[in-house]
């Protein structure tokens, strides 16, 4: 019987020692608490290595899962800042009205264009 590299002989020395020091009235609590602590660490154990595995499943199962193609949907022709359709859109109102001869109401001043 060999346990953790010790070996019936040193088992039995040590069970001496702590007959000893412990007193033979502590030393059944103290292997009662020492067997819950070692049961509460099994179960632990058992718990993590589970849900270890349920991880490694369903990673295995998003890699291994076909990717499906979508198509995205069309865009817009032409996309515009937020700043510059503020600025293009009074300017396109002012271009699209019109006065009673049909003539626009208004230009807009060229600012950019050298003269």
């Amino acid at each position: 019987m060999n346990v953790f590299g010790v070996g019936l002989p040193e088992m039995a020395l040590i069970m001496v020692l702590a007959l000893l020091v412990f007193g033979p009235k502590k030393l059944p609590e103290i292997g009662r608490s020492m067997g819950k602590a070692i049961k509460g660490f099994q179960e632990a154990s058992r718990e993590f290595e589970e849900e270890f595995k349920k991880e490694a499943q369903q990673i295995e199962k998003a890699v291994t899962a076909p990717m499906k193609a979508t198509l995205e949907p069309e865009s817009p022709k032409v996309l515009t800042p937020p700043e510059v359709a503020a600025k293009v859109e009074p300017e396109m109102a002012s271009l699209e009205s019109s006065d009673a001869n049909g003539s626009p109401a208004a230009e807009p001043a060229e600012t950019d264009s050298p003269a």
